[in-house]
């Protein structure tokens, strides 16, 4: 009798432990498969690995357009300050605005010039004409004199040279060209130091930037 009960309680224990061991292995977490797994990363797939070359495809294209179109739109802004600028040489009351005409004229010839090779192997080409608003302010100053001229100079000059300065700066954040970036940032620290120079004649001449 006694020896029936100790096979008993020995079967009841393995019964136990083995139950105990089953749960256990049930309580553990499951180990994940690597995460750079074929079978878990799409990029490791042909498939993916096309849509990820074609992406990258398409963004450098359109890097590429960003950076033409800035450098045409460049162009035609820098041939317009440059004859804006010969104006106000000639027509100016004010010797600062005279000055400051002249300036434009040598720096914006010289930032042309250093942007003309990167847009030539960019493949665009100098501009042949101002565009239809460069022109319209041109035709505008022309028509005045006095301190009518030096006022709407300024104020023409203190709205391009916002504008022109942001322009800049979003290029030399954005391009992925080297030589383009660092043209950039280059011409914007002119452009700059063209803006605070407007703003202060603008101080001395009463004209408000509000409109600018």
């Amino acid at each position: 009798m006694n020896a029936v009960l100790s096979k008993i309680f020995i079967i009841s224990g393995a019964v136990v432990m083995s139950g105990a061991m089953a749960m256990a292995q049930q309580s553990q977490p499951q180990q994940m498969p690597p995460v750079n797994s074929p079978s878990n990363n799409p990029a490791a797939t042909p498939q993916a690995q096309q849509q990820m070359q074609m992406q990258e495809q398409q963004n450098t294209d359109m890097a590429a357009m960003q950076d033409k179109a800035f450098l045409r739109k460049a162009a035609e802004g820098g041939m317009a300050e440059v004859q804006l600028g010969q104006l106000a040489q000639q027509k100016a009351s004010s010797q600062d605005v005279r000055q400051f005409g002249e300036k434009m004229v040598q720096d914006h010839s010289q930032l042309d010039q250093q942007l003309k090779p990167i847009a030539e192997q960019q493949g665009v080409r100098p501009p042949k004409a101002l565009s239809k608003k460069d022109e319209a302010t041109l035709k505008k100053l022309e028509g005045l004199s006095g301190q009518q001229f030096d006022h709407a100079y300024i104020e023409a000059m203190l709205k391009d040279h916002k504008k022109d300065l942001k322009e800049f700066k979003e290029t030399a954040n954005r391009t992925q060209n080297p030589q383009l970036k660092d043209a950039v940032q280059r011409g914007a620290q002119v452009i700059e130091s063209h803006l605070q120079d407007i703003q202060q004649i603008a101080r001395n001449h009463n004209v408000s930037e509000k409109g600018a």
